[in-house]
C-alpha cells in the first residue's frame, strides 16, 4: 500500500464513505429503472445525508434500505416506514456508529423495528504492488464479448437461479457503459471465474461486488481482484478506496490482509414482522 500516512477516523469520512456507497447502489437502481415501464418497481426518496431505495420487485434488502440517517432525524423515519409499508414492503435501516443517537434506535423500536445485524464498512490506500498468482488473470471488461464472459462468472459467483439468468443479464448489461465504472474479470487458466467493479465518485473509489464462480472458490480471486482494483484507484488518483462486507466474513479478512482497515459498522434495523400487502 501507499506511504502516505492513513488518516484518523472521523465524521467526515465516515460520511464520505456513506457517500461513495450509496452513490453505487442509486447508479445500480437507476439502470433499472430505464427499463421500459419500469417493471422492477424502482423509486427513491431523498433525505439530508441519506436516501431510501426501492425495488418493489426485488427480494435484496440492499435495494429496499434506507441509508444515512443521522442523530436529529428520527422525524425522517415515520413517513419512510409508512412509504414501506404502503407498497408491501417491509423495508431497513442502516445506520453508521458515528450518526446513532438514541432517538433513532427508539424511534425504530417503536415502530417495530430491531437490530439484526452489522455490516463492516471498510478504508484503504490505493496502490499495491503484488503479484498475482500465475493461472489468475485479471482484466478490465473492455468490449460485448468480454461482457458476456463478466456475466457468465457474475451470474455463477451469486448463484442466480437458471430460469433468471437470461433477464438478468439483459438488465445489467448497460453497466458495461455506466461513467464512473469499470468492470473486472478474474480468469483461471483462461476460464471466466470471478468479477468485480470499481466505482469512483467524487475522489473517493468504492470496490463493489465482487462474485467468486464457486467453482473456483479458495483460489485466491477475491483478493487478486481487490489488488488490480487497488491499483486502479491509484492510477485515478483518488483520494482513498472504500467498502464494505460482512462483519468478520472472508471479504472482510481478505481486505484487511490487502491493507485495508475497519472505518465504521453499519447497524442493520429490520422489521420483526414482515407487514401484509398494501390492497
Amino acid at each position: 500500500m501507499g506511504s502516505a500516512p492513513r488518516p484518523p477516523p472521523s465524521l467526515d469520512l465516515v460520511q464520505r464513505v456513506t457517500n461513495a456507497a450509496l452513490a453505487y447502489t442509486l447508479t445500480r437502481l437507476q439502470v433499472l429503472e430505464r427499463i421500459p415501464g419500469n417493471p422492477i418497481g424502482v423509486a427513491t426518496r431523498l433525505f439530508d445525508g441519506g436516501a431510501a431505495l426501492m425495488a418493489q420487485h426485488l427480494s435484496s434488502p440492499s435495494f429496499n434500505c434506507a441509508v444515512g440517517l443521522r442523530a436529529g432525524q428520527a422525524d425522517q423515519i415515520q413517513p419512510l416506514v409508512e412509504w414501506y409499508r404502503a407498497r408491501g414492503l417491509p423495508g431497513a435501516f442502516e445506520i453508521a456508529a458515528g450518526n446513532h443517537d438514541p432517538d433513532l434506535g427508539r424511534e425504530l423500536a417503536r415502530l417495530g423495528y430491531f437490530q439484526s445485524g452489522f455490516h463492516a464498512a471498510l478504508i484503504g490506500e490505493p496502490g499495491s504492488n503484488a503479484a498475482l498468482p500465475s493461472p489468475i488473470s485479471v482484466d478490465t471488461v473492455a468490449s460485448a464479448i468480454d461482457m458476456e464472459d463478466f456475466l457468465t462468472a457474475y451470474v455463477a459467483g451469486w448463484e442466480i437461479p437458471e430460469a433468471l439468468q437470461d433477464q438478468f443479464k439483459a438488465n445489467v448489461r448497460p453497466w458495461l457503459r455506466e461513467p464512473g465504472w469499470s468492470l473486472y474479470l478474474a480468469r483461471v487458466d483462461g476460464k471466466p471465474a470471478a468479477t468485480a467493479i470499481l466505482f469512483v465518485h467524487s475522489g473517493v473509489a468504492y470496490l463493489a461486488d465482487s462474485a467468486t464462480d464457486p467453482a473456483f472458490r479458495k483460489c485466491g480471486l477475491h483478493t487478486a481482484l481487490l489488488r488490480r482494483r487497488l491499483n486502479d484507484a491509484s492510477a485515478a488518483g483518488v483520494d482513498f478506496v472504500c467498502s464494505g462486507a460482512d462483519f468478520l466474513s472472508a471479504s472482510h479478512r481478505n481486505m484487511e490482509r490487502v491493507g485495508m482497515r475497519l472505518l465504521f459498522l453499519r447497524a442493520v434495523w429490520t422489521p420483526l414482522a414482515t407487514p401484509a400487502v398494501a390492497e
